[in-house]
């Protein structure tokens, strides 16, 4: 999880991202240099930068000659961005009471990123595992009468269940928040930026 504005620039920035992808498997700068084809001054550069930051981290050293060659790897295997990184800019505000704005799932699923973030680290830290659920599907509406219906029924079902297992008095219990988000799919052809 990418938290910091300067973490965020170091893999957004200078063509960084190319190198992360590029060290799916590790390398030196030499060898990234030729399978990429662009200067190993370059590459050391960016390279120090992305370890400056934590997102590569150095495996091996090997002598070649009079030079010490450092073979260095992604410290992750995916990047995610999160919105606390881009300051106020990143962190939607939602517009109370409107469960039906794009707003305020942007602000909801932003919280989720950020706070989902924060406890994977801490579980990490402790050598724990995150207990979380995730349901994912899509649904095609055949009017937008049956979106609302799907919608007002889904509330009443969330409301009903959380009634039912919700208990404030259990001394040892753990509080989790359910977010559902209903958007678009995007079509096919189409690219979100």
């Amino acid at each position: 999880m990418v938290r910091g504005s300067a973490q965020a620039s170091a893999l957004l920035g200078g063509g960084r991202r190319q190198l992360l992808e590029a060290l799916a498997e590790p390398d030196s700068a030499a060898g990234l240099a030729r399978r990429l084809g662009l200067p190993r001054q370059r590459i050391n550069y960016h390279l120090r930068l992305l370890e400056r930051e934590g997102l590569v981290e150095p495996v091996e050293e090997r002598r070649k000659g009079n030079c010490v060659e450092r073979v260095v790897r992604a410290t992750a295997q995916a990047y995610l961005i999160s919105p606390e990184a881009l300051g106020a800019i990143g962190v939607p505000s939602g517009q109370p009471g409107d469960r039906a704005s794009s707003s305020t799932l942007m602000a909801a699923a932003a919280r989720a990123i950020h706070q989902v973030g924060a406890l994977e680290a801490r579980a990490e830290r402790a050598g724990k595992r995150l207990a979380t659920l995730t349901l994912d599907t899509e649904l095609r509406f055949a009017t937008a009468e049956s979106r609302a219906a799907f919608a007002e029924e889904l509330v009443t079902l969330v409301g009903r269940l959380a009634a039912k297992y919700h208990d404030d008095r259990a001394p040892r219990g753990r509080r989790f928040r359910l977010v559902a988000l209903v958007h678009p799919v995007p079509a096919r052809e189409e690219t979100v930026a």
